[in-house]
Order: C-alpha cells, then sequence, then structure tokens
C-alpha cells in the first residue's frame, strides 16, 4: 500500500460512510471501496465490518488505523524536515572542521556566514582529519574544514597559511633563537599528535625531507596538551603559530614550514542546497 492508501483508510474511519468518505476524498464511491477490498486483501484479514449504518473497523482495522496514523505523522515529519534541511534559506548546513579551528578560523567564518543568511542552520562536529574525511565520505558531514588538503574526490578552498613554529620551555636552550633549523632540534624529544592525524602527516614529512625520524615523547590528540606538554618540558613541539605560545616560547621556523587549511567536500555527489549556499559564501568571502 501507498501512503495515500493509508490517508484514505483513515478518512474512510473517520467518516464512517463510503460515500462520504469518498466525497471528502474527491474519488468515486467504487474506486474507495476497491482500495477498502485490496488493503484487506493485502494484509490478509478484515478489517471493517459493512452494516447498514456504514462501515466500523474491527479490531484488526483498529490495530491498522493506529499503524496507519503513526506512518503516516512518520512520513509528513520526514517531508518537513528534509524540507527544513534543504531549504537554501533555513536549511541545515553539516559542517566538521579541525579542535584546531575552534578559535581561529570557524567562529569569524561562521559569524560572518550567519549575517548572510541569519535563517540557515549549520550544526558542528569537531574531529582529526581522518574522521572528518570519513564523515564527509558517509555524509555525515557536508562540508569540512582541515589540513592538509585531502587527495581523492575533494573540492578546496584554502583558507588560511599557518606558519609552523617550535614551541620549547621557557629557559630551553634554543628559547632565545630568532630562527632555527629542523637539524638543530632533531635530537629533542617531540610531542606531537598521534599518527593518522593529517598534521602528524605534515610533521613526519618535515622530518623525513631531512633524512630524519621524531623522536616522540607523547602524543596527544589535542594541540593545546601538545603545546601544554612542551611548555613542561617534556620535549619541544612543531605547532602553527596561532595554537603556539601560551605556555611556550615561540621560535621561528623556515618559510616553507606551514599549514594550509581550507573548506573541502565531496565532488562525487550533488552539495544540498544550503551546503551549496555555503560553499558559495566562502567562494565568494575568499575572492
Amino acid at each position: 500500500m501507498q501512503i495515500d492508501d493509508l490517508r484514505r483508510l483513515i478518512a474512510l474511519a473517520g467518516h464512517e460512510r463510503v460515500t462520504d468518505a469518498a466525497a471528502a476524498l474527491r474519488l468515486s464511491q467504487p474506486t474507495v471501496s476497491r482500495l477498502l477490498a485490496r488493503a484487506e486483501h493485502t494484509l490478509g484479514t478484515r478489517l471493517f465490518e459493512r452494516d447498514a449504518r456504514g462501515v466500523h473497523p474491527n479490531p484488526h482495522g483498529e490495530l491498522m488505523l493506529a499503524a496507519a496514523r503513526e506512518i503516516v505523522e512518520r512520513y509528513d515529519r520526514l517531508r518537513r524536515d528534509l524540507g527544513d534541511l534543504l531549504d537554501p534559506d533555513s536549511g541545515t548546513v553539516r559542517l566538521g572542521f579541525l579542535n584546531s579551528m575552534s578559535t581561529s578560523v570557524v567562529p569569524p567564518l561562521l559569524r560572518d556566514f550567519r549575517r548572510a543568511a541569519p535563517r540557515v542552520r549549520v550544526t558542528l562536529r569537531q574531529a582529526p582529519s581522518h574522521e572528518l574525511l570519513q564523515d564527509l565520505a558517509t555524509g555525515t558531514a557536508e562540508l569540512a574544514i582541515m589540513g592538509p588538503r585531502p587527495t581523492g574526490p575533494h573540492g578546496w578552498i584554502a583558507l588560511q597559511r599557518q606558519r609552523l613554529v617550535l614551541a620549547v620551555a621557557p629557559g630551553h636552550r634554543l628559547a632565545g633563537r630568532k630562527r632555527v633549523r629542523l637539524p638543530e632540534y632533531a635530537d629533542e624529544e617531540l610531542v606531537t599528535v598521534p599518527t593518522g592525524f593529517g598534521f602528524r602527516a605534515l610533521v613526519d614529512e618535515l622530518y623525513a625531507a631531512e633524512g630524519l625520524l621524531p623522536r616522540v615523547s607523547f602524543e596527544s590528540e589535542d594541540l593545546a596538551t601538545v603545546e601544554g606538554l612542551a611548555g613542561a618540558g617534556l620535549g619541544v613541539a612543531l605547532l602553527p603559530e596561532p595554537q603556539a605560545g601560551v605556555s611556550t616560547v615561540v621560535v621561528p621556523l623556515g618559510a616553507a614550514a606551514q599549514r594550509v587549511v581550507g573548506l573541502t567536500w565531496r565532488t562525487d555527489r550533488v552539495a544540498a542546497a544550503p551546503a551549496a549556499r555555503f560553499l558559495e559564501f566562502v567562494r565568494d568571502a575568499v575572492r
């Protein structure tokens, strides 16, 4: 049976007469009678009792009607919710972002988008890069702010270039330096994020470019924690400049040491209208 069939059976129970129900539904009486017969055949039981006063649901019919009302209500709610999600003026954008973007890139971007589209709702999820890519693949998120740029079927809009710095504890032997090269601290223990994180891949690439491997002392998924551990003298840390300098001394690295943060999305599917609107807003802002 179709959703419209369930609606008609509910109407039939409300009017109790086939003729009245047919008039309300703007259908012929035979059409409504055939609908009832088809429903009873499909469900394998009599649903309505017929007498001189009309048709009345029996216990089987009451059970069917309760289920029909629930199905119709859930279907109507689904249509409303989908409409809310897909409306470019009042729908919902599902945005993921790196934890380290929570105080730098994300707040001003959302503030400006709210001014441009005040009725569009943005749901947020903070996660590491590999989880954000999984969210994009499954559709849990439609857009993600991350770095570095992912491979595969992903669009990309660069939002910010963040210089990488060496973060050391106050009093560290390199704390007073104006610039430092990686071989000069290669023997130091390193505090960093775990393997599998996008930022860890960037750190490993910097070491590999010098033919070196990092000596990792501690790992944390949170860059603020990484900086705190480095500030406590438990190792040095490579960090994006915006995430360093609270509990550590910042020492500049070479110009090539940087992280590019951007907005990414899947290019192998069509974006919903609210997500497309957010994407276009970011494109215009970058221009």
